[in-house]
This record gives structure tokens, sequence and C-alpha cells, in this order.
């Protein structure tokens, strides 16, 4: 005999949003991981707020919502904030329960303009990171470094010359588009009117120059962690951004042996700098080039082709970053909320990462 639909009715039952959730769901790790982060950090989170006048919302769970956004790779807050009124999982991970108000986007703006001013953020990207250590899933001895572009939430429409007062000429075609025709553009002659700190760039030769931030990743060659990230602007020497967060190390007493990286790292002034540091540059050569401290003495041996071999892991990096983190054009104006963003996405991509390498035990 046939079934019917019957139509909808009021539902009354009791029932808990953990018991919906499967047992080896990899959220259930990232959970327990995140929570233990956020109690290292209570005290920074109750730095942001008064102690007088009404509860705010807990940031914590808003903390927890941008961890979503990105594993999920929500295209907004506004987005997320529909999807939550019907979506136990995330109701389960934010811990709000059936009948509870959900969140709005102006919450997470808010605390975005908190977190911009203070190292909330960067503290909590230090505690996963801690944790990875404690759990045995983070080396210290072997790195890779690279950098990657940014594109910025900003068209080359938005590109005026930096003397120019006046309205933009359209051409006296009547359309409003700016007539480049024979103007050379350049980040010394002209800036972005929607986000003055981003920079043409392009990727390489016969690419198309984009109004571009920095992105300089470290990682892990043994698990392929993000230890360091930083968003820069764009036309900084990867080099020296290099340098800057290896020397971040040094404050963790981190033993670094190796450091891996292309051949833009070919460079005389960086290498020196790491062989004072005591760390043997595993950098690609230039053929036509001799760089002092980077000859056979160090690509003769087995590790310098293990590190060739890892460095490309970090691309890995990169891509989620990108494609999940919503990383591949920036959702933000201005470099210090880009760089929030980008850490927070970060610590998601850590997290997961962590969740892969070690799924049982953090039920």
């Amino acid at each position: 005999m046939r079934g019917r639909v019957a139509a909808q009715s009021g539902m009354f039952c009791y029932f808990s949003p953990a018991e919906r959730v499967p047992a080896q769901h990899p959220l259930r790790a990232i959970k327990a991981r995140v929570e233990a982060a956020l109690n290292l950090i209570g005290k920074d989170l109750d730095a942001l707020y008064s102690h007088t006048g009404r509860p705010s919302i807990a940031p914590e769970r808003l903390l927890k919502g941008q961890l979503l956004i990105a594993l999920y790779s929500i295209r907004s807050d506004r987005a997320f904030c529909e999807q939550l009124d019907y979506n136990l999982l995330y109701r389960w991970f934010l811990d709000l329960s059936l009948d509870e108000a959900g969140l709005d986007q102006s919450h997470f703006s808010r605390l975005r303009a908190r977190l911009v001013a203070s190292p909330v953020a960067r503290r909590f990207f230090n505690a996963v990171l801690a944790q990875a250590n404690a759990e045995g899933l983070l080396s210290t001895e072997h790195f890779t470094v690279d950098g990657t572009l940014l594109e910025a939430l900003a068209s080359l429409k938005s590109l005026k010359r930096r003397d120019d007062e006046g309205p933009p000429s359209d051409g006296g075609d009547g359309s409003g588009m700016r007539d480049w025709k024979g103007e050379r553009r350049a980040n010394a002659t002209h800036t972005s009117t929607t986000d003055p700190g981003a920079k043409l760039m392009r990727k390489g030769n016969g690419q198309p120059a984009k109004l571009s931030y920095g992105a300089h990743v470290l990682m892990d060659n043994r698990h392929g962690l993000c230890t360091e990230l930083e968003v820069t602007d764009a036309t900084a020497a990867e080099h020296r951004i290099a340098d800057r967060l290896l020397g971040r190390t040094r404050q963790r007493r981190w033993p670094i042996k190796t450091v891996g990286g292309d051949k833009g790292y070919c460079v005389k002034a960086f290498i020196a700098r790491c062989r004072r540091r005591g760390i043997a540059p595993h950098i690609a050569r230039i053929d036509a080039r001799k760089t002092p401290g980077l000859d056979a003495r160090t690509t003769r041996h087995k590790s310098y082709a293990v590190s060739q071999k890892k460095r490309k892991r970090v691309e890995e990096i990169f891509g989620w970053l990108k494609t999940y983190g919503g990383l591949r054009k920036t959702r933000f104006i201005g470099q210090a909320r880009v760089q929030l963003h980008a850490t927070l996405a970060a610590c998601a991509y850590n997290l997961l990462r962590m969740a892969k390498l070690a799924p049982i035990g953090a039920t």
C-alpha cells in the first residue's frame, strides 16, 4: 500500500542537539580543542568588555561562529546567521539551545571592531598551536616559508591619481567609467579610493596586475600546520617578511634546524641571517647565481632534498585558505581587518588538520 505524506503539524519533544551529531564527526574533536583554547584566553576576552552594563553576547560564541564560517565556506556573517536558525549542527557547536534566539550579523561586526585593536585573535591562534604541540602534532625543527597574493575587495575602477583632486574623466562618452587610454597605472602614482592599503601587483609575467595584499606563511614540514601567518603590503619583499616570521619563533624557543623555500628566497642577506641563527637554509637555488651559504655543502645532503619535497605542501594551506576560508578575494577593507580574517581562517585550518591527524580522543 502506498504511503502518504501528512502535513507537518506542531512538534513537541525533548532531545539534545548533540544526539544528532555523529560520534565520529570531525566537529566533535574541533569543538573540544576550540573550547580548551578559549579557556586559555579567557582573561584576554574579559579585557574587551566593561565590568558594568548589560551582558554582551558571549565573545566565545562569536569566535566559534567565525570558525564555522571558514570551515563551511559561508559567504557572509548574514548568511551564517540565517542558517543558524535551522541548522542543528551549528547550534550544537555554539552551545545554543533549540528555543534560544540566534545571532545577528551586527554582533560579529562589533566583535570584529574590538578584535582588530587587540591581540586576542593572535593569542587564540597561539593557544591552538600550543594544543598541537602538547598532543605531539607539531614539529619545531623543520619548516617551510612561502608567500602569496590575496586579491583585495577593491576594483581597478577605484584607482585614482594621487595628485588628482577632481572627479575622474569618463572620456566624454557619458558612461561614468574612467578612461585609462594612454595612462600608465602604478603604485607610485595611483591609489585606490576604496582600499588605499591595497597595491597593484601581479603573480608573474603575463598575469594581470590586481589590487592585492601579501600573505606569508611559515609551515611545519612534518604535520603541515600553519605556525605563522602575516598579511602585509603586496609590494613587501618576501625574504624580509620571512626573516620576521623566523624571528617570532625565537620567542617560542623553538629549536629550528632547517627552513625551506622557493627561489624567491635565494637572497644573500636572508641566507646569511639564517646562518647566524643556526638555521640551515634549504632554499631552491638559482643556477646562474652564487649565493654564499647555499652551495654543495648544503644541497648535497639528503635533508635538503626532503625539504624541497616537503615545501610544496605549503600550497595546501594557501589553497584551503582561498578556496574554503574565503580569502580568494578578501571580504574586508584594510590590512588590519584582512589580517584578522586570515588569522581566524588559519586557526580553522589548523583545527581541521589536527582533527584529521588525531580524530579519536577529543570527543
